[in-house]
């Protein structure tokens, strides 16, 4: 933690899996996590609210929310859409 009393997500995250337990949670949710990251940080590059990303995707604000919330499901094609109207593509590796 540093001395102003705030501390980053990045440096909560590390204390956090510490935990087993939560090291576990944060394994199995580490994918959807990334997804929502990735569509939130280009979608405010590119200063887009979710509607306006909706509107590009041809789908709801709700189903947009839904990805970055990690609440749904995405299809590999709605993630390609979403990817589309970013203007970037879709990379999905293993590791």
């Amino acid at each position: 933690m540093n001395t102003k009393g705030f501390y980053t997500f990045e440096e909560d995250l590390k204390e956090r899996l510490k935990d087993p337990d939560f090291r576990k949670a944060w394994k199995e949710s580490e994918a959807e996590y990334l997804v929502s990251k990735a569509v939130i940080e280009r979608r405010l590059a590119k200063k887009l609210s979710q509607r306006d990303l909706a509107k590009r995707v041809k789908t709801s604000q709700a189903a947009i929310s839904r990805v970055e919330a990690m609440s749904g499901n995405p299809s590999l094609s709605f993630l390609k859409r979403i990817a589309a109207a970013l203007g970037t593509n879709l990379r999905i590796s293993f590791s």
